[in-house]
């Protein structure tokens, strides 16, 4: 079975790791996703970012958004929800941190669960 791919949208100026620990698991033997590519913010001119993000939630299965406590202003965040929303892509939240909340959702993001890997996998199998 082909491998969903999943795009991993996140607050690049605080919650880094997060990004790192879900492109780790993605590497797993029984790992259902692969990331198809993550946050573009690094050393990306604006413009080229959002071109680059956009093709890049076009060619996902899955937009995920990482939660952290800030997570729900974070403009980049933002801004892939929106493309996210406008090619209809499948999407939910995870909660990053073991003490994070719902309260850090963004709204319009999908649903929200707690990271743990039985819930990867029902998610994106």
């Amino acid at each position: 079975m082909a491998k969903k791919k999943v795009f991993i949208s996140f607050d690049f100026d605080n919650d880094k790791v997060l990004k790192d620990f879900i492109v780790g698991q993605a590497k797993n033997d029984d790992s259902p996703f692969e990331i198809s590519d993550h946050s573009l913010k690094e050393a990306t001119p604006e413009k080229d970012w959002l071109d680059r993000a956009k093709a890049a939630i076009g060619r996902a299965d899955v937009f995920i958004i990482m939660l952290g406590p800030k997570t729900k202003n974070a403009s980049g965040v933002l801004k892939e929800l929106k493309i996210a929303n406008e090619k209809q892509k499948e999407k939910f939240q995870i909660i990053g941190y073991r003490d994070g909340s719902e309260d850090w959702a963004v709204p319009g993001g999908g649903r929200v669960y707690r990271w743990n890997w039985d819930n990867l996998k029902k998610l994106l199998s």
